[in-house]
């Protein structure tokens, strides 16, 4: 056994562990949030309380239309926002905006952590799990940009995906373009009949994805009317958080 090792065996049996120095710690996860300014419910990615772990958020400033439409005018401060993130020692980095995934390669190429900039990173996974007969429902904020070139970033097509605008909708405006106020209520009833009629149409829908992060607070309505499984942004952070800070199993045989 040579020193290095020598000196690395007794550090572990002593519980010595050395890291990069940081004001605060215990950030696993980081998110990359769009500073826009509305109500953030519970489940909102943008809502810290969302969590049972913490997480660490590092604003971006531009138009939401600029991310939509990838502009690559706001690359560079994307980029510089992951970096700082993960010189604040993330162990995984998010963006919470679906369209975020046309910066997904940008992002990860330019870090050494893992990055899942969007919902839509999922989509692979869930047509491995459901039949090929089966199609993917996705509601998202604006569905004219969610085409070939954004699934592509994220490891998939449009084959086997039906894509629902749901930004256009009355009650989905105090989101889409900031407010200081929407009616909750009413949104919620709008997305669970917009869900349940396209489901009782279209009888092969095996899952629906919630693209946008302020949608995960509507999922369980969601899934309570269609009896799908229903993905969004927080399953996708559960896994990864799961996947960067594993745990120690206690119990008995």
């Amino acid at each position: 056994m040579n020193w290095k090792s020598t000196i690395e065996t007794r550090e572990e049996l002593l519980g010595i562990h050395t890291v990069t120095p940081h004001a605060t710690a215990g950030f696993a996860i980081g998110i990359i949030a769009v500073h826009l300014v509305y109500p953030k419910l519970p489940g909102n990615v943008a809502n810290a309380t969302t969590y049972p772990f913490p997480v660490l958020y590092k604003d971006v400033f531009f138009e939401i239309e600029e991310l939509f439409n990838g502009s690559d005018a706001i690359k560079n401060q994307i980029i510089e926002a992951a970096k700082y993130l993960e010189e604040q020692g993330v162990r995984a980095i998010i963006g919470a905006c679906g369209y975020f995934a046309h910066f997904q390669e940008d992002v990860r190429e330019a870090v050494d952590v893992p990055v899942f900039m969007s919902s839509l990173c999922q989509l692979p996974l869930i047509k491995t799990g459901i039949s090929y007969k089966k199609k993917i429902l996705v509601f998202a904020a604006s569905g004219d940009n969610l085409d070939e070139v954004i699934l592509n970033k994220v490891g998939t097509d449009k084959s086997r995906i039906l894509v629902q605008d749901v930004g256009h909708m009355d009650s989905f405006a105090g989101i889409r373009y900031g407010s200081n106020s929407f009616d909750n209520k009413k949104l919620t009833e709008d997305l669970t009949n917009l869900a349940k009629k396209i489901v009782d149409e279209n009888p092969d829908i095996g899952a629906i994805l919630l693209e946008c992060s302020d949608l995960p607070p509507y999922a369980k309505a969601i899934q309570s009317v269609t009896g799908l499984p229903v993905f969004d942004f927080n399953t996708m952070i559960d896994l990864v958080y799961h996947s960067v800070v594993q745990r120690t199993y206690l119990g008995y045989l």
